[in-house]
């Protein structure tokens, strides 16, 4: 190496278009492939002439150098084609040795894992095949991409597979198991590109695994952290034109970027700072030397670079540091906030290491990760400021910074506690995804907005086409959201600010009455002339503070219930508030029990109640399945909500699918086993009676609320009749469960009878049939009993 940095010359290496490259793991040799058929051999540090491997296909797309053992041979390496073929070469000979996949369709990219066993393969094809090197027979799929992939990468662990389709959508793959999870799948994160693009789509890993970088429309470079999968800080201000290449320096404190521009940058990762521009037109890859200081690239022309000291001298103690963090929110690899103050959890102490030192079993995440990349201790004093001095060998900071506390000048520092609140909300709206969220998603329809830089574009779309147009407009003011939250009823607008005034207005923006919230505001929902509002309320013991509600009738200015607590337990966030299409008030949170407010037009009387653990749904009884759900409405007597699948949080792009659930009250976490045995049958029976009874009750009690409280109409009060009828039936049919399994229940089955609300004696006759059927007849004379009781209290009723 040259003490300063000479401009290299390009090296025509292959016919105009597409043009790949990587280097052998120890670095020595540089591989090309282009558009035409020949495969060059570059020796580093060298200035002749390279190898040429004739054997090569046609059209290469993917290239990338492996070895068989943990890359101590340089031997091999594997390229896809056009052709749909992956092959394995010989390095020495440069011949072909194994051919490891065909597809139908083109190959667009492959990857090797970084132990070099697995070979995932992109192509045209909706499916990723992902290829054991030593034994292809042994294969796994990523299915769920419904375009073609341009991308395709694994992360540094091997635990994560990327891929980036043509319709803008990132597919991120657990890989742990057997069978690949889809864990997320992103949109906005990626550009949609043609395959035959020169601008990049690739989710580039930042080598410590905890995030990925990946071009922007934008041409901003975002990270994306995978402790949430939430958008970091962008690298900004960089290209004018789009970005063709990303890589990250082997250590992952310089980041290099190449663009249409003409540009290749130099970044700092902790600063995200620029600090050097070259001029180099068309290029489209980007390969960092493993250890020296050295980026080669290739471009559209069909040339080669090898830049010797591309890092310059005052920046080259930054390619010489351990391992860096990636560039993550709050500067660490990654912050843990909590109401006690804000922990920063160091990389190698998320992969269960501390130092070198070990407490307790050996952590079976080593295996999985890897070891730390450096024995220097984990805290790096990167500021001077001294906090790395006096650690102790588990990698904690002694009390011999303290020095002697003796006399009273010394001033100590002095820690402020603050209690973990409820972040406000919107119902019904979505975090950012790339450049688009959603506004408002429920039953009617939703609408989103998408970011357009200098302005936004809404557009709403609704269920009912007939009943409802579609529109959408110009957002020039590029609103996110009016104020904290909005709610919308067909009787009021409801507004909080941030003052936390709670702002009413007519529907046709008249302001009708305002009034200021006792607790810092959350969120709040409408319906008629009600609103229910959410606030952080009194600290609980856990250090969080509690949220209460409060619902009001704003037309009669009346308090239905002030300031109650909304039953979430600790450690549990509220997801979402709404009404019922029957107007009542429901809630979703984040363990997914979705809960309806009885008694809430009574002060003081009202209770949340389960309607429904997702969490203990049959189609999750297997285990198999990783699923959550985002709420939508409770409607028709159903939950109606979107999937979301490998762990997303928010609705995906485009328009979601709404799946329904019936209700099922939680009476008990433990169902019978599925089994042949009568008796098991029979309590199996019984515990869905037990279920419907319960639920059946509750809905009664919505519903007799509904008639006392309002001017019921006719078939309002038909309805009540019927309900009342509906819990006798089931009443009759927990009676006849309770006759099958014996006279020793004839207590319990004697009570059902007398929780029966039929007055006009036809229930409690049929009960009495019941008994007599299964030849029951101490249990049918006592309910003769009542039944004669019944009809004497009615009597002496007249006579009075």
């Amino acid at each position: 190496m040259t003490s300063e940095a000479v401009r290299p010359r390009g090296r025509p290496a292959h016919t105009p278009g597409t043009t790949i490259l990587t280097y052998t793991p120890d670095g020595k040799r540089v591989i090309t492939a282009g558009s035409d058929s020949a495969i060059r051999i570059y020796t580093v540090g060298q200035d002749g002439e390279p190898v040429t491997v004739d054997e090569g296909v046609e059209g290469h797309f993917g290239i990338a150098a492996t070895a068989r053992i943990f890359f101590v041979k340089n031997d091999s390496f594997i390229m896809g084609a056009e052709d749909g073929t992956v092959w394995q070469y010989n390095l020495q000979g440069g011949t072909m040795e194994n051919l490891l996949v065909r597809c139908a369709l083109p190959v667009r990219d492959i990857a090797i894992s970084n132990d070099g066993e697995w070979v995932a393969v992109a192509s045209d094809e909706l499916t990723v095949k992902i290829v054991n090197v030593e034994d292809m027979t042994k294969v796994k799929y990523l299915r769920e991409q419904t375009k073609g992939a341009k991308h395709v990468t694994f992360d540094p662990s091997g635990r994560y597979a990327t891929v980036s389709c043509t319709d803008g959508l990132l597919y991120v793959y657990s890989l742990v198991s057997d069978d690949p999870e889809l864990v997320r799948k992103l949109d906005g994160v990626i550009r949609g590109l043609e395959a035959e693009d020169e601008a990049t789509a690739r989710a580039v890993w930042h080598p410590d695994g905890m995030a990925f970088a990946s071009a922007q429309a934008t041409r901003d470079i975002s990270v994306f952290s995978i402790s949430d999968w939430s958008p970091q800080k962008p690298f900004s201000g960089g290209h004018n034109g789009d970005i063709t290449a990303l890589s990250w320096s082997p250590n992952g404190a310089l980041l290099a970027s190449a663009g249409a521009d003409g540009q290749v940058l130099l970044w700092e990762t902790k600063t995200q700072n620029i600090l050097r521009r070259y001029d180099f037109a068309n290029v489209i890859n980007l390969a960092w030397h493993p250890t020296a200081n050295l980026l080669s690239f290739t471009t559209s022309d069909g040339e080669l670079f090898i830049y010797e000291g591309f890092v310059p001298r005052e920046y080259r103690p930054l390619l010489e540091k351990n391992l860096e963090s990636a560039p993550l929110l709050l500067g660490g690899p990654l912050v843990e906030t909590s109401g006690n103050g804000r922990l920063p959890i160091l990389n190698n102490l998320k992969q269960g290491v501390v130092n070198k030192k070990r407490l307790g079993t050996p952590d079976s995440l080593d295996d999985i990760l890897g070891p730390l990349p450096s024995d220097d201790g984990f805290i790096d004093d990167d500021d001077g400021a001294g906090y790395a001095e006096d650690v102790n060998e588990y990698g904690k900071r002694t009390n011999d910074h303290l020095g002697d506390l003796v006399g009273h000048d010394i001033k100590r520092p002095v820690s402020f506690w603050s209690p973990k609140t409820h972040a406000p909300f919107q119902p019904g709206s979505t975090s950012w995804k790339g450049n688009r969220r959603y506004l408002c998603l429920n039953f009617t329809g939703f609408v989103w907005t998408v970011d357009q830089e200098t302005h936004h574009t809404v557009t709403v779309e609704f269920y009912d086409v007939e009943l409802h147009r579609n529109f959408h407009f110009t957002d020039p003011y590029r609103y996110d959201k009016a104020c904290l939250t909005i709610a919308l009823s067909d009787s009021y607008i409801v507004v909080l600010t941030t003052k936390d005034y709670v702002r009413v207005y007519t529907l046709y923006g008249t302001p009708y009455r305002i009034y200021r919230q006792k607790t810092p505001a959350i969120t709040c929902a409408a319906w008629r002339d009600y609103v229910l509002t959410v606030g952080n309320g009194p600290v609980g013991g856990s250090g969080s503070t509690t949220m209460t509600y409060s619902i009001d009738n704003v037309k009669r200015d009346e308090v239905c219930q002030n300031e109650d607590i909304v039953a979430i337990p600790a450690g549990s966030e509220l997801r979402t508030v709404f009404f019922s299409d029957n107007g009542d008030p429901c809630v979703y949170d984040s363990d997914g029990v979705l809960l309806v407010l009885q008694h809430w037009r009574s002060p003081g009387q009202a209770r949340w109640v389960p309607l429904l653990d997702t969490k203990l749904l049959d189609r999750l009884a297997t285990g198999r399945k990783e699923e959550t759900y985002w709420p939508v409405a409770v409607a028709q007597n159903k939950f109606h909500c979107i999937i979301l699948k490998g762990g997303e949080k928010d609705p995906y792009f485009p328009r979601p699918l709404l799946s329904e659930f019936e209700f099922k009250i939680p009476v008990s976490t433990q169902p019978p086993k599925d089994t042949n045995d009568d008796n098991e049958e029979s309590r199996h029976d019984n515990s869905r009676f037990e279920e419907a009874f319960v639920r059946e009750t509750l809905f009664l009690s919505l519903h007799q609320d509904l008639v006392s409280s309002t001017n019921a109409t006719s078939s309002q009060r038909a309805e009540l009749a019927q309900k009342e009828l509906g819990i006798d039936k089931l009443l009759l049919q927990m009676l006849a469960v309770e006759c099958r399994e014996g006279e020793e229940r004839g207590m319990k089955a004697l009570e059902l009878v007398k929780m029966m609300k039929d007055r006009s004696g036809k229930m409690v006759e049929a009960a009495s049939k019941v008994a007599q059927r299964y030849d029951r007849s101490i249990l049918e004379d006592k309910i003769r009993d009542l039944e004669e009781k019944r009809i004497m209290d009615i009597d002496d009723d007249d006579l009075a």
